[in-house]
């Protein structure tokens, strides 16, 4: 089950974005983010992560590469998913 969730990054950008946790093999990414969006922490202004190189919407990253992974507030959670829509 896809969860959202905050995500912070060892670069400090801060992701909200759904999440899986899927099985790799040892050096393989591990975590899945789909339609991640970039929190700017000033304006708390949501942009798809990464939409100034590709169209993709899924990625894969490593998950030595996330600081923490918290529950955004709900507030925050109606706003992305009126993004996602």
């Amino acid at each position: 089950m896809k969860q959202i969730k905050l995500v912070f990054l060892n670069n400090s950008e801060i992701l909200i974005s759904q999440i899986e946790e899927v099985s790799a093999d040892l050096g393989d990414p591990d975590c899945k983010l789909i339609e991640p969006y970039l929190l700017d922490k000033r304006d708390n202004i949501l942009t798809p992560w990464l939409v100034e190189f590709t169209n993709q919407n899924t990625f894969m990253i490593h998950s030595e590469k996330i600081l923490t992974i918290v529950d955004p507030k709900p507030t925050l959670i109606e706003k992305y998913q009126d993004l996602i829509k």
